[in-house]
């Protein structure tokens, strides 16, 4: 991990929020949260990250609250959230600036490194877990939508194990296939 410095949160409404200055300015440079109001607001994954790397100490009132309880408040709002968290995780772990994912149905933007700042996200990110069903139509779609926009779609699969296999994705055409399929069953 990335040196980032030990920060204080709290919980406020529901939402990580990060008062120091220095600290929204360290943070915000290393691509975390988004600031409103002269505040830093973290998301669910972010703070889960932050929380499992112990560099946030998070309080809710008095009360400390650490990775297990945050966990555990986080998927009652959203069942996702250990999905998202493995997969910005392991591209934190791996140097990459991840940030929540824009339209298109996607988990993550994902920023070349040292990119971020300066150019857009190279990547969009869709997080599956082994086994989920997608309908390859919506990710036809999907796919064409993304690389009209110039970025790469990449397809982020949790194994059972939680191992995390990626797989950059193109545009598809099953017209062509079903043409190819049906020349090779012509007696």
């Amino acid at each position: 991990m990335e040196e980032t410095p030990l920060v204080k949160g709290d919980i406020i409404s529901g939402q990580t929020c990060i008062s120091n200055k220095n600290m929204i300015h360290e943070l915000e440079q290393k691509g975390y949260g988004e600031i409103e109001k002269e505040k830093l607001f973290l998301k669910q994954f972010e703070t889960l990250y932050l929380l499992y790397a112990k560099r946030l100490i998070l309080k809710k009132g008095n009360k400390q609250i650490d990775f297990n309880s945050f966990m555990s408040l986080s998927q009652k709002t959203n069942p996702e959230i250990l999905t998202k968290f493995l997969i910005y995780r392991d591209l934190r772990n791996r140097g990459y600036v991840v940030k929540d994912g824009f339209g298109f149905g996607s988990d993550f933007r994902v920023y070349e490194r040292g990119d971020f700042g300066e150019k857009g996200a190279k990547f969009l990110i869709f997080g599956l877990n082994e086994g989920q069903k997608e309908k390859m139509g919506n990710l036809q779609k999907k796919i064409e939508e993304i690389t009209q926009m110039g970025k790469e779609p990449i397809i982020a699969v949790i194994e059972r194990r939680g191992e995390i296999i990626y797989y950059k994705i193109n545009i598809m055409n099953f017209n062509e296939n079903k043409a190819r399929l049906e020349e090779s069953f012509q007696l």
